[in-house]
C-alpha cells in the first residue's frame, strides 16, 4: 500500500509540474520555447562523487557547476535536477535538503527525459551529432 501512495504522490507532482509555464531566455540560444528546461545531473556534475559517495550522502558541491546553475536560475531558466537517484522516492528528500543547504531554490528532481529538455549537463554523457550517429569526441571520449 505504501508504494501505491508514493506513486500517487509522484504522479500528482508530475502533473502539477507539467502544467507550469516557463520561458527560457534567448541568451540560452534555444529560441522562445515556453516549457524548455535544462537538466543538471547531481552526482559527479553538481556534487562531487568521490570515495565518500554513498546513497545516504551527497558529496560537496562542485563550485563551477553550482555557480552555473544559480546563474541560470537567476536568468529565469527552468532547471531540473536530472539524476538516477530520483528512481528511488526515498532519495528525493535527501536531494531537496542538499539543494537548500547549497542555497539552490526548490527545483524539480527527476530521472525522466521529455521533449521539453533542451540541454543536459552530465558527467557520463557522450554527445552525438543529431541525425548522424557521429560522436562528438574529445581526448576523454574515445568511443
Amino acid at each position: 500500500m505504501k508504494l501505491i501512495t508514493i506513486l500517487s504522490e509522484f504522479i500528482k507532482k508530475a502533473r502539477q509540474e507539467s502544467a507550469r509555464e516557463y520561458s527560457l531566455p534567448s541568451s540560452e540560444g534555444e529560441g522562445n520555447r515556453s516549457k524548455g528546461w535544462i537538466g543538471v545531473d547531481l552526482d559527479g556534475t553538481l556534487a562531487r562523487s568521490d570515495t565518500l559517495f554513498t546513497l545516504n550522502r551527497i558529496g560537496d558541491p562542485v563550485p563551477k557547476m553550482l555557480d552555473r546553475v544559480k546563474s541560470m536560475i537567476e536568468r529565469g531558466t527552468r532547471v531540473k535536477i536530472f539524476t538516477a537517484r530520483a528512481s528511488d522516492p526515498e532519495q528525493i528528500p535527501l536531494i531537496e535538503a542538499w539543494l537548500r543547504e547549497n542555497e539552490i531554490p526548490n527545483l524539480e528532481v527527476t530521472n525522466i527525459k521529455d521533449y521539453d529538455m533542451i540541454r543536459l549537463y552530465d558527467d557520463r554523457a557522450v554527445q552525438v551529432i543529431a541525425n548522424t550517429g557521429e560522436i562528438v569526441t574529445d581526448d576523454r571520449n574515445n568511443g
